[in-house]
């Protein structure tokens, strides 16, 4: 994970002297926005500390003609994870905090509890041995009321973590969760109130809220990859839930303006000296994230992606030349089809003037995507030959016949098990998570593996019915 997080970070190549960003922005507009299958972008550009370029392109809905601004607002998901720290970081200045005491000392329903222990500096820097898979559960009982927050951090008080605290690092959505509402228990407000009262407004984010369950219009419309299409959510409400981990809803500009204001070097919404400790590595089990932002020590940039249900962003700057860009779009990417990377990284490497590698053919991934799209298709052929061959498949005898009808049962079932449980253990995401965020993949694996299985049932069935003697 650590050596994929750096090639991610190095993968923007050296900085090289700023430039005027605007035309060679649009170029990349031009060539990534159709095959990227986002309906909507908007990106702001921070040179020498002050805003140079603010733009947009397309709708906030595909169908619709409301247009992309600089002032839409789009969820900006774990770019939203910065947000958080800082508000910690303002409660650590004011003496409310402590980095190093454990959680317990804060929400007490973690007394007692394998995760009590746990430090603030820990879950601040994902070193809390909270691992990958367990931050992305899906819930399924949210009720959208102002405890949401409160009942999921009383749930993961529960849970054992993956690792020893302060071991290994793990990017995990739970560690916010929980800092989240440590937010609310220690200052005695709403996270979504608190973030408004204490950044949103003293940085000027005017067109900028937190999730609070509410649909709102001023929102663009999130959409998720379609089997090579895009489809716009059914809803587009807020989740109070992941508000800390993923819930700030902002604007272009805005982004730019918070960007800006992390960048100064001045005392403000949290002193210099926060806003350093924030943007450099946490330690030595943590190289590359400091508080809410990943870091590279080697070339000084320092960054976070979003990704959400039908949104993904993209934030990154240069503090030691006060330069940055955030680059927001209302779609989701899917597998090898309608990726959002290139457009993304292309227009952040465009406005800071960095080398950058697209990472060339994405026909891998496409092939992959397609290959298990037809798996399906083919097993239910299969199970059409089997039953025009059915005659040859009852005349099977002997040991040998008998492998031939029943290995693909073992051999359907164990693909069964690494589509449906090995793969998302591996991405790091259950099952349920994957077909939130790209629903076209989510039914390939579970047709996949599930015609599988039924061929092999099928073939079965057509062996032992019919027969008119023993196999």
């Amino acid at each position: 994970m650590r050596l994929f997080l750096a090639a991610l970070v190095l993968g923007l190549g050296a900085v090289l002297p700023a430039a005027t960003p605007d035309r060679s922005i649009a170029d990349v507009i031009d060539r990534e926005f159709s095959a990227s299958g986002v309906p909507g972008v908007a990106y702001a550009v921070v040179v020498d500390g002050e805003i140079t370029s603010v733009g947009a392109r397309g709708v906030a809905e595909i169908g619709g003609d409301e247009e992309v601004t600089p002032t839409t607002a789009f969820l900006t998901g774990s770019i939203s994870k910065s947000f958080t720290a800082l508000a910690v970081m303002q409660l650590v200045e004011a003496g409310e905090v402590d980095l190093d005491t454990g959680v317990s000392h804060y929400l007490h329903g973690f007394s007692g509890r394998p995760a009590g222990a746990i430090t603030v500096r820990q879950l601040l820097s994902h070193t809390s041995g909270f691992s990958t898979l367990q931050g992305n559960v899906s819930h399924t009982d949210t009720t959208g009321g102002r405890d949401e927050l409160e009942r999921r951090v009383d749930r993961i008080a529960e849970v054992i973590p993956a690792h020893e605290p302060g071991e290994t690092w793990e990017y995990s959505n739970t560690n916010y969760q929980i800092l989240g509402r440590l937010v609310e228990v220690v200052s005695g407000q709403e996270y979504q109130a608190y973030v408004a009262a204490h950044i949103l407004e003293p940085v000027g984010m005017e067109h900028s809220f937190v999730a609070d369950g509410e649909v709102h219009e001023s929102m663009a419309t999130g959409h998720r990859p379609w089997f090579d299409t895009t489809r716009p959510l059914p809803a587009n409400p807020t989740d109070r839930g992941t508000a800390p981990q993923g819930g700030v809803v902002a604007s272009a500009g805005d982004m730019a303006r918070y960007l800006q204001m992390m960048m100064n070097g001045e005392d403000d919404v949290v002193s210099a000296g926060s806003k350093s400790l924030m943007m450099r590595p946490a330690g030595a089990e943590s190289p590359f994230y400091g508080f809410g932002w990943f870091v590279d020590p080697d070339d000084g940039s320092v960054w976070h992606s979003g990704s959400s249900p039908g949104f993904e962003s993209l934030a990154t700057m240069v503090p030691a030349e006060r330069k940055a860009a955030v680059v927001l779009v209302n779609g989701g990417s899917g597998t090898g089809f309608g990726e959002t990377t290139r457009l993304r990284n292309g227009i952040v490497a465009a406005a800071l003037d960095l080398d950058y590698d697209d990472g060339g053919s994405r026909w891998p991934q496409k092939a992959l995507f397609i290959a298990m799209v037809l798996l399906p298709v083919g097993y239910l052929l299969s199970m059409v030959w089997a039953w025009r061959r059915r005659g040859e498949i009852r005349a099977k005898s002997g040991a040998f016949g008998l492998f031939s009808l029943w290995f693909p049962l073992l051999t359907t079932f164990g693909a069964a098990w690494v589509v449906l449980g090995l793969v998302p253990s591996l991405i790091g995401a259950p099952l349920a998570t994957i077909a939130l965020f790209q629903p076209d993949l989510g039914l390939a694996l579970v047709a996949t593996a599930g015609t599988g299985v039924l061929w092999a049932v099928f073939r079965l069935g057509v062996a032992y019915t019919g027969r008119s003697g023993p196999a």
